[in-house]
């Protein structure tokens, strides 16, 4: 589990394919590493991955079919920068939001302002997305935690201030970028809760309901 509050941006030092998937080896910036080891996890871009071995400055992980399938991780190469954040302790300081590090989809960035000394984003996401985003809620972009400013169909503005460009990579975003999303887990678990209230609804008051709607009661 993460905040989405970044820590450190590092380089992709190598990729390398294993079959149908990849390892990753990051150079990790200024990321403390002195309290990391095997098999914990470390969100990258927003993707949770596992450490398999580390150096002092490195860490490789392996990514499945499935996670290059899901995330901007296809089309990244080596030298490419990522927002590094390590799993929050129960100690942690909760300066974001809930972030699984489970990425629901790849975004993209169609339209970057400048307005003062902030940048504006206007970012598409999949329809089937556009349902979990609301004005001032929260959305994770490559692992950063983030609040919608405003909506429109399939796409949400981002106000991000310098402190928040410089001290990830979004100062470097540019249109037609790929990005990866996850949308506030809150939001699906409150859809879950509705969707199976209504599937344990007993038939016949949903008949009743519909008969009442209908108008054969009154």
């Amino acid at each position: 589990m993460f905040t989405g509050i970044i820590e450190s941006v590092g380089t992709l030092q190598a990729i390398t394919p294993k079959g149908e998937d990849i390892s990753v080896t990051v150079n990790v910036g200024q990321l403390d590493m002195s309290d990391v080891k095997l098999g914990d996890s470390i969100a990258t871009n927003g993707v949770c991955l596992t450490v398999v071995a580390m150096t002092e400055r490195t860490y490789t992980a392996d990514l499945s079919l499935e996670t290059l399938k899901r995330t901007g991780f296809v089309d990244y190469k080596a030298g490419d920068k990522v927002n590094l954040e390590k799993a929050m302790l129960p100690t942690t300081r909760f300066g974001g939001h809930i972030v699984s590090g489970h990425v629901d989809a790849v975004g993209e960035i169609i339209e970057r302002h400048q307005t003062g000394r902030a940048i504006e984003f206007w970012i598409q996401l999949p329809q089937t997305l556009a349902k979990y985003v609301v004005e001032k809620g929260s959305i994770t972009v490559d692992g950063i935690s983030l609040t919608v400013n405003d909506i429109r169909k399939n796409a949400f503005k981002l106000t991000i201030v310098p402190h928040t460009a410089a001290e990830t990579t979004m100062d470097n975003f540019s249109v037609g970028q790929k990005v990866n999303l996850e949308v506030d887990v809150i939001a699906r678990y409150l859809e879950r809760l509705v969707i199976g209230q209504k599937e344990d609804q007993p038939e016949s008051s949903v008949t009743m309901d519909l008969l009442a709607k209908s108008g054969f009661l009154n």
